[in-house]
């Protein structure tokens, strides 16, 4: 019978990988190129879970699917207010 190795593996995403910031960048620059509108697909993905919203250019759709949607409105949100405390 074969060894049955029964040691819990752990995956480790590369940073840029979990940062939402940078999921959201490269996403819209993805909708960018294709032609499509980043704000509409983004919005429609974040309301409905629809993973069909995002390109599979870039390899788009597989990175925002990797965070939670959560994680992505969080960022969206942290960043916006941001920008309003510093006057932009």
């Amino acid at each position: 019978m074969p060894e049955v190795n029964d040691k819990t593996v752990f995956w480790r995403n590369k940073p840029e990988d979990r940062n939402p910031g940078e999921v959201l960048r490269k996403v819209h620059a993805a909708l960018i190129e294709k032609g499509y509108s980043p704000i509409d697909q983004i919005v429609g993905y974040l309301l409905s879970g629809d993973p069909t919203y995002i390109t599979n250019h870039q390899g788009a759709r597989n990175q925002i699917r990797r965070m939670e949607r959560d994680e992505l409105l969080e960022e969206l949100v942290r960043s916006y207010l941001e920008r309003q405390e510093r006057g932009q």
